[in-house]
């Protein structure tokens, strides 16, 4: 195995190198528009990516390369805890997507807005448009924008204001304002970015934000959180939901007004009470 990085805004991991359908071209080029491909999909078209999509590494997310093969690679994301490999979340990408790590630097920050553009100077030219969640390694700051190391030895500049150092201490608060940023995104099946969330993708992404490791999915976020007393949850708790005898499908946080979460698909990132049918389902609480 070999350590790459991620050296696009966004790479999607599929099951396998014949996973992608046509209309996913633009998520699968070697300079992906995520953006784009979301926007071209329609209710049935996001139902077809359940069993080829898994989730998405971002800008310098590390990977462990395992294998090559007609120009896609098998990955796992150290960064994405998963009970499938004690190594990280697997799956294939484009061999395109990656690149060398970035260099060694300190003082790790998170992107802490939906989007920002990376600069080639403090108040430069955009060179790329980066998502919530994409961690960077930083070693300056000048005129009010920080500079962070990229993949293949390079270097960006990033305002100030749309960065987080992900070691300042987290409150409750900070998740659900960091998860309301995102109301009203359409439910992307596999999405951890600012282009569309699934709902373990929004716990997993906000809470990189602020610095803590959390498993990708979302049985495996309720079986490593420690769980609490349902009743006892309160807001930035998280509630966890299955059916008779099934595993954890479903997870959001706890909010005053019930539940922010990203539903499903079809449906758009919402915070709102509680219906019947969650309540029914309504397993586990757990808190950070």
């Amino acid at each position: 195995m070999k350590l790459a990085a991620t050296k696009v805004p966004i790479s999607t991991v599929w099951t396998a190198p014949d996973a992608p359908r046509d209309i996913d071209a633009p998520a699968t080029a070697a300079r992906p528009d995520v953006a784009a491909w979301a926007q071209s999909m329609d209710t049935e078209t996001r139902l077809g990516l359940h069993g080829r999509t898994l989730t998405q590494l971002l800008f310098a997310e590390p990977v462990l390369v395992r294998s090559e093969r007609d120009g896609w690679s098998e990955i796992v994301a150290p960064w994405q805890p998963s009970s499938q490999d004690e190594l990280g979340y697997p799956g294939w990408i484009p061999s395109s997507h990656l690149g060398e790590l970035p260099r060694s630097a300190e003082n790790p920050v998170a992107v802490a807005v939906p989007t920002a553009a990376l600069l080639d100077a403090p108040g430069g030219q955009p060179v790329a448009t980066l998502s919530f969640g994409t961690v960077l390694a930083s070693d300056e700051r000048s005129d009010g924008h920080t500079r962070v190391a990229t993949p293949d030895g390079g270097n960006g500049w990033l305002a100030d204001a749309v960065l987080r150092s992900v070691s300042e201490p987290s409150s409750p608060g900070d998740r659900l304002r960091l998860g309301s940023l995102f109301l009203g995104l359409e439910y992307l099946w596999g999405g951890t970015s600012a282009h569309g969330l699934d709902c373990s993708g929004l716990i997993h992404t906000v809470s990189r934000v602020l610095g803590l490791r959390t498993p990708r999915d979302a049985h495996d976020q309720a079986d490593t959180l420690p769980n609490i007393p349902i009743d006892e949850a309160r807001p930035g708790d998280l509630y966890f939901f299955a059916r008779d005898q099934k595993p954890v499908h479903h997870v959001g946080f706890v909010s005053a007004a019930g539940m922010l979460h990203a539903s499903e698909t079809g449906k758009r990132l919402e915070n709102e009470a509680l219906t019947d049918e969650r309540r029914a389902t309504l397993v586990r609480a757990a808190r950070f």
